[in-house]
């Protein structure tokens, strides 16, 4: 490697940030071929005790490098994120697949249990694809909430692909919603889809049949094994234009029960816990928390308690100010932002006016994205309203009048897209019990959405 090469690395790496148990190198441009080209790098994570998060987006791994990196990761069991999107850039697309079966066959060596993994913007192709299938069907993504994600970004790619495999993948409610974005937008010549045995609940399996009307070559939809219930099926069975093409659902296992989502969620507490216990003091020490970007102090103020006075003491600049504190990039950040916002919707015309204009310039900035990511953001957005099973800790807040009737005007903006419309629509029409108290918001809600469908 030329002295020029390690000068350029060494300085690269005196800017990785070091925080709460993540390593990041993102946005550093390196050109990482061999092993002697990630050498210090591959000390860093080798030394680094308790690496939860590994960051390596905007960089270009070769096979080499790639290889030298999963061997540092073999003994990494506690890493839960890998953001490794934009890091094949001028890479020969053969390349591709070796080097992701070398990082994945590392992590399964870890036992890692991945919570998040971001290969967004490699555009890999059909080959790339085959680099990740044994990872994503391992026990390594069984606890990641954004798997779905992952593939759905993968697949986005692939115009020719004819049979889709996830069956038994867990793919869950969440990353059938995001598939459903994907098929709505290509994979002209698909032919079979199996989701089998993937923790996925009616609403969910209704968004996915109404992905998949307009696939003309699909000759196969499995959706066996899932949480339906009786009803779910019926429903599913009647959504179906061609009911030929849609497999058995004879091992449906049901509706999910309330109390078995709280028991997961206790002990995913309960194992959140055990690792800060464990792991948290060390993490402190050695890695120093990641200073909080500067804020707006009346922002940050409204953010953490929003009230209209709050709100309306932002003063005209308020939209702004608001968006440049929220990550649109972020769906969950997005999704809690836009929940705090509409709650303050009322009847005054002076807040009315602020909320749905700051809800306007944020859902447009936001919405200005792929359709994966505003399919992304509102799955978030139902699972915080209890409209549908997260696959994660999620906070989940209480159903107002505020949420439904900024929804309501969401819906008929032109930044809304309308197959949008199609998903609330089947979520809220199935969720009466947990709206009955804001009944009359429901009946407000759904003319709008009915009449963005007819026009469909």
């Amino acid at each position: 490697m030329a002295s020029d090469d390690i000068a350029l690395l060494a300085e690269a790496l005196s800017k990785t940030h070091v925080g709460y148990g993540e390593l990041s190198y993102k946005g550093q441009g390196l050109k990482l071929d061999n092993a002697e080209s990630v050498k210090e790098l591959v000390r860093e994570i080798e030394e680094y005790q308790g690496l939860r998060a590994l960051r390596l987006e905007g960089n270009t791994v070769g096979v080499e490098a790639a290889q030298a990196i999963a061997k540092a990761l073999e003994c990494k069991d506690q890493l839960q994120s890998c953001h490794w999107s934009d890091m094949f850039t001028g890479r020969l697309r053969s390349e591709i697949p070796t080097a992701l079966r070398s990082l994945g066959s590392a992590l399964m060596t870890a036992g890692a249990r991945l919570r998040e993994l971001d290969l967004s913007d490699n555009a890999f192709g059909p080959d790339g694809v085959k680099g990740i299938e044994t990872l994503l069907k391992s026990s390594v993504c069984h606890s990641l909430r954004e798997g779905a994600l992952a593939m759905a970004q993968a697949l986005r790619h692939l115009r020719t692909v004819q049979v889709i495999n996830f069956g038994d993948c867990l793919v869950r409610s969440e990353g059938a919603i995001a598939l459903s974005a994907v098929l709505r937008e290509g994979l002209p010549t698909l032919k079979e889809l199996n989701l089998s045995f993937g923790e996925i609940t009616e609403a969910a399996a209704l968004v996915l049949a109404q992905a998949v009307q307009d696939k003309p070559h699909l000759e196969k939809l499995d959706l066996n094994g899932n949480c339906l219930g009786e009803e779910g099926c019926e429903a599913l069975k009647e959504t179906m234009d061609r009911a030929d093409i849609l497999a058995s659902l004879s091992d449906d296992e049901g509706e999910p029960d309330d109390d078995d989502e709280e028991e997961e969620e206790d002990e995913e507490d309960e194992e959140n816990g055990k690792e800060m216990k464990e792991n948290g003091v060390k993490d402190k020490r050695d890695s120093p928390v990641k200073p909080e970007p500067a804020c707006h102090p009346e922002v940050l103020s409204f953010l953490s308690s929003p009230t209209a006075e709050t709100l309306l003491k932002l003063g005209d600049n308020r939209t702004g100010l608001i968006q440049q504190h929220v990550d649109v990039s972020d769906s969950d950040k997005v999704a809690d932002a836009f929940l705090k916002i509409s709650s303050l919707y009322s009847d005054d015309h002076e807040v009315k006016k602020a909320v749905l204009e700051t809800i306007d310039t944020l859902l447009k900035k936001a919405f200005f994205g792929s359709s994966l990511q505003t399919y992304s953001f509102l799955s978030t957005l139902l699972v915080m309203l209890g409209l549908l099973k997260g696959e994660g800790k999620v906070k989940k807040v209480q159903v107002l009048p505020g949420h439904l009737l900024v929804l309501e005007h969401a819906v008929q903006q032109d930044y809304f897209p309308q197959d949008h419309a199609s998903l609330l629509d089947t979520f809220v029409a199935r969720a009466f019990s947990l709206l009955i108290k804001t009944e009359y918001c429901r009946a407000s809600l759904m003319p709008p959405l009915i009449t963005v469908l007819a026009a469909m």
